[in-house]
């Protein structure tokens, strides 16, 4: 299908795609990647009437040290963070999330920011941004503010930027010695949305669970943080006993979708079955 008409801007800084943002107000749409915005121009499920097109924009694509946590600029491809000798090192649960989302082509283009303005319960980056307890760094004429990734997803398809705001790149905190993470999903093809996701981080002391995060992907209207397991684990050790007990409650206060790719009941199985085999990762490494 055709797109609607619309206005085309490419800014070179900062500021000038900041200040576009600004005089398109709701009119306005920030163009990233485009692996997700052009599907819904070619269908006619999104209408801007400005397109701001963010490839000319350099500081939105660096990936910094900022001593205790890591910038990653919100136009830094997927290919660029999976690949990053930082993010291997300090939030190695980024980088093995990306790598499985879609294809190399989609990697090459699509982007960290983008994946995340986006705001789809069933993508990949939003459950590890929670569970990584990230701040997103937002932007608009009127000022700057940081939005921690757990406020961040609103609803389906809902994220907390205003009209005006530009997503300019996610603070990470580092994870020091004990830290082990893994990326678990099920998904029906190599490219296809995953049906059910588990981000999961844990640091041990000897054989001591001192920390874990678990975060769920598309099980529900936004990334879901799975408390139950977490405390179900903090302060023993990780062993198979253990890990299936603590999966078990994965699917609490959740709201998983039901569709022709799965029940909400199928979805509640998932969760359990794929956040244990995350857990049992995170000790083999």
């Amino acid at each position: 299908m055709i797109p609607p008409e619309f206005e085309y801007v490419r800014p070179g800084s900062l500021d000038e795609a900041v200040s576009a943002l600004a005089d398109a107000g709701e009119d306005g749409k920030p163009l990233a990647g485009g692996q997700s915005l052009m599907p819904l121009l070619r269908m006619r499920l999104a209408y801007p009437e400005v397109l701001i097109d963010l490839d000319r924009v350099p500081e939105l694509r660096e990936i910094r040290d900022l001593g205790d946590a890591l910038f990653v600029g919100a136009m830094a491809t997927h290919h660029q963070v999976v690949n990053d000798p930082l993010v291997q090192r300090h939030v190695p649960l980024l980088a093995q999330a990306t790598a499985t989302v879609a294809d190399p082509a989609v990697r090459h283009r699509g982007t960290f920011g983008g994946a995340l303005a986006h705001a789809d319960p069933a993508g990949d980056l939003p459950a590890v941004a929670v569970a990584l307890d990230a701040v997103c760094n937002v932007r608009s004429a009127r000022g700057s503010r940081d939005i921690p990734a757990a406020d961040f997803f609103v609803d389906w398809m809902t994220s907390a930027l205003e009209p005006d705001e530009l997503l300019v790149g996610v603070t990470v905190p580092k994870l020091g010695p004990g830290w082990s993470t893994h990326y678990e999903k099920f998904h029906r093809t190599a490219q296809a949305w995953a049906v059910v996701g588990v981000a999961c981080a844990v640091r041990r002391e000897r054989d001591t669970v001192t920390d874990c995060r678990v975060a769920l992907t598309n099980m529900g209207h936004a990334p879901v943080r799975a408390t139950a397991v977490e405390h179900g684990l903090a302060g023993g050790p990780l062993t198979d006993a253990t890990a299936r007990q603590a999966a078990e409650h994965a699917a609490e206060g959740t709201s998983p979708p039901g569709d022709l790719h799965g029940s909400a009941e199928y979805r509640a199985h998932l969760a359990r079955v794929l956040t244990r085999r995350a857990l049992l990762a995170t000790a083999r490494t």
